[in-house]
């Protein structure tokens, strides 16, 4: 690792234990005597990032650990056993994968990325990065308890979620299936060097070498992206964006972009998205439930860490495309239907 890179990383982690320590034990006196005088805004800014830092901060570290044993004891052959040759049959597997994994979207990450190394094609892994967030029964009791009365709401975010995996797999497999989508960085080499030649005696400190690897790769990128996301979520208006727009297209835009900026946990975002049931159609709101957790600011920075470049923007386009058509769609039959 470079000096600057090491720099780098050092400025990252001071500045989120300085927002912790400022969080827990900071005071007005303590900050006017350096000079320093907050907004009530920027005290605002403070409380969320530190929310969604300490909201993600287990599902990442079970992410990260989960990674290890992957690399750990699940072997290359044991991936292609699970995992069926033939794309439709490996995408439907990864499907029922993401069904049974409870992570959050920026602790999948990792796991995808150390199944593809093991051998998992990229197309299936795209599968479970897009449904693990949304798939699972945790999202689907938030989802539940906060549209009770409209389930074309929860349970089309769960249609819309699977069809948008197998059709995002599918265009991998066509588009992408020959190509190298990961990065090969220098710190995993090392890594996996040194774990074979020091640590192989013992799988419990392998493990806690590797998971802590992991855990600082990822949040190093993690706390830019809850930064920005924590910016974004104190100062922009909600409301004047709902007056802004009207009809499905503009609405399901906005709501799609707000999402991803937002950058509100899958198992919490169902109670936000209901507050806005009374002033966006369905299509709109399908739109904020299902791209939120599957795309938004923080894992957007997060697969920089992980996936070359080509891969991110061509994975951002098809999954934007791809939701805001199936929610345009579905938005349009709840409403034909009286659902709504």
């Amino acid at each position: 690792m470079s000096i600057s890179s090491s720099l780098k990383d050092f400025f990252l982690y001071a500045m989120f234990l300085f927002f912790v320590y400022l969080f827990f034990f900071g005071n007005e006196d303590m900050l006017t005597s350096f000079g320093v005088t907050l907004s009530e805004e920027w005290k605002a800014v403070f409380i969320v990032f530190l929310s969604l830092l300490l909201e993600a901060l287990p599902f990442i570290i079970l992410g990260a650990i989960a990674s290890s044993v992957i690399q750990l004891f699940v072997g290359e052959q044991t991936i292609r056993r699970l995992v069926p040759k033939s794309p439709l049959p490996a995408m439907i597997v990864a499907l029922c994968i993401a069904v049974i994994t409870p992570v959050c979207e920026c602790a999948i990450i990792p796991v995808v990325r150390r199944l593809i190394q093991k051998g998992v094609p990229a197309h299936a892994g795209t599968v479970i990065l897009v449904g693990a967030p949304i798939l699972n029964v945790v999202v689907f009791a938030s989802t539940y308890y906060a549209f009770q009365n409209q389930p074309a709401i929860y349970f089309g975010r769960f249609i819309l979620c699977a069809l948008t995996a197998l059709v995002t797999g599918l265009i991998m497999y066509m588009v992408l299936s020959k190509s190298e989508i990961l990065k090969i960085r220098k710190e995993d080499l090392i890594s996996n060097v040194h774990l074979s030649n020091e640590r192989g005696t013992s799988k419990w400190k392998a493990i806690i070498h590797h998971s802590s690897h992991e855990f600082f790769q990822v949040g190093k990128y993690f706390i830019i992206g809850a930064f920005l996301a924590s910016l974004a979520q104190v100062y922009i208006e909600r409301s004047a964006l709902a007056q802004a727009v009207s009809g499905p297209v503009a609405e399901t835009t906005i709501m799609m972009g707000l999402a991803f900026l937002l950058s509100i946990c899958s198992e919490a975002d169902a109670f936000v998205a209901a507050s806005f049931k009374g002033t966006f159609l369905p299509s709109a709101i399908l739109g904020f439930l299902v791209y939120g957790p599957i795309l938004d600011l923080k894992n957007f920075l997060v697969m920089f860490s992980y996936f070359k470049m080509r891969f991110i923007l061509f994975y951002t386009v098809v999954v934007t495309i791809i939701i805001f058509i199936l929610s345009i769609i579905a938005g349009q039959y709840i409403s034909k239907v009286g659902l709504w």
